[in-house]
């Protein structure tokens, strides 16, 4: 039976999953059964931050299985602890604390219920508990219930009802629609600095500031999603400082690259006062109130430094701005009608596309066909949306595998344009 036969047989069709069989993986290359190699620039969605099999991952994995793999939270661990100080200390760069999840939205779940406690601790004026969480269009925050009734997309919802209440939906980057915004019961906003599944959409400076003023004035929290876009892959540790480096965010939720390939997600909080008493945000889930059986165990934390370490000794985030700049450079010099723009910023960058110049098939989007196209040819890279493709290649990657990669998807585009 082959593996496409073995997935209609016993795996729940929830991925409209692409003809590839991966076996293998080395650096920014992927091999599928067949032996065929493919540039890989999706990186299980911005996952494998140092590409597949880096040597410093492997052996922090090997080592630590042959150690402690698990061990329950009732206990302190050590490279748990390790881990949030080099998070706290090397990245965020700001007094907080650190709660390790499986997973994004399980990390997204944790600020939503952040947001909630904090509503209790910080009421009404009338006294009444503030809950809801502002989110913004085309965001996208998880699969869970909560952090899909987060997500602000029609698509993500249907056949789902009733949602979690408690969520209420504005237009990005749209500061104008920002001053009605908050309503008694609202107590925080919620938004991606870059909107990876939504299209790669950039949250300008000026709507960042706008959202944090908002928040300061009305005592909301400000929680930035950096699921995809934080350690490193929009060109500094944290996405929200490319943009408007002075903000302050009040929790922060991550995943995707922060393991380079091993479930890991984590939330912060921080540590600022939330009360004349000095009551730090980042006490206010005390023991009880939040948990997570695997959330940071040995295993997965060992990985995580070993990741997060290599990228700040390695300075990839230069890196990753060094070749956003390449890349727009040479596709800007191609001056083909079909590329409408280049969004993004780093290593997280969202090629639009010109839907009236691909001849789509029913049931595809222009984005797909482009898709399917590089990956016959032998580059990998994913949708985002219906007209947009993203270029999500690791970390690491080097200016001649990234001149590669435009080769080739000049090569397809130039067949749209004569």
């Amino acid at each position: 039976m082959t593996t496409p036969e073995r997935y209609l047989q016993h795996v729940l069709p929830t991925y409209g999953r692409f003809p590839l069989v991966p076996v293998r993986g080395a650096g920014a290359r992927l091999w599928d059964e067949t032996g065929k190699s493919y540039l890989d620039f999706c990186m299980g969605i911005a996952v494998c931050s140092l590409g597949h099999c880096h040597p410093r991952l492997v052996e922090a994995i090997r080592h630590q299985t042959g150690e402690l793999m698990h061990v329950s939270n009732l206990y302190q661990s050590p490279l748990q602890a390790e881990l949030a100080e080099e998070i706290n200390v090397h990245h965020v760069r700001l007094p907080g604390k650190v709660f390790f999840s499986n997973s994004g939205a399980e990390a997204n779940d944790g600020l939503i219920k952040s947001a909630r406690r904090f509503g209790l601790k910080r009421p009404a004026a009338d006294g009444s508990q503030r809950y809801e969480v502002v989110t913004f269009l085309q965001s996208f925050h998880g699969r869970t219930l909560g952090a899909m009734s987060a997500t602000a997309q029609k698509k993500i919802h249907e056949g789902f009802d009733p949602l979690l209440p408690g969520f209420r939906y504005l237009p990005f980057n749209d500061i104008a629609a920002l001053e009605n915004a908050v309503r008694p019961e609202t107590a925080a906003i919620l938004l991606e600095p870059v909107q990876g599944e939504g299209g790669v959409i950039t949250a300008t400076p000026e709507f960042l500031r706008a959202v944090a003023a908002l928040c300061k004035k009305h005592d909301l929290l400000l929680f930035f999603d950096e699921v995809q876009a934080g350690f490193g892959r929009c060109g500094d540790a944290m996405a929200w400082r490319v943009i408007a480096p002075e903000i302050e965010p009040d929790g922060i939720s991550w995943a995707k690259g922060m393991g380079g390939g091993v479930p890991i997600g984590s939330f912060w909080l921080s540590d600022r006062a939330v009360d004349p008493g000095g009551t730090a945000l980042s006490s206010l889930l005390g023991p009880g109130s939040h948990g997570s059986t695997y959330g940071g165990n040995p295993l997965v934390c060992a990985a995580s430094l070993a990741v997060l370490r290599e990228i700040r000794e390695q300075d990839l985030e230069a890196n990753a701005t060094r070749q956003e700049a390449h890349i727009r450079e040479i596709i800007g010099s191609w001056k083909l009608p079909i590329v409408t723009e280049i969004r993004g910023k780093g290593l997280l960058l969202g090629i639009g596309l010109d839907p009236a110049l691909i001849p789509t098939p029913e049931g595809k989007t222009p984005a797909l066909v482009i898709v399917n196209q590089l990956m016959a040819i032998g580059l990998l890279v994913p949708p985002a949306g219906p007209n947009t493709f993203r270029l999500l290649p690791p970390l690491n990657v080097t200016t001649a595998e990234v001149d590669e990669a435009l080769a080739i998807i000049k090569g397809v585009l130039e067949g749209y344009c004569h």
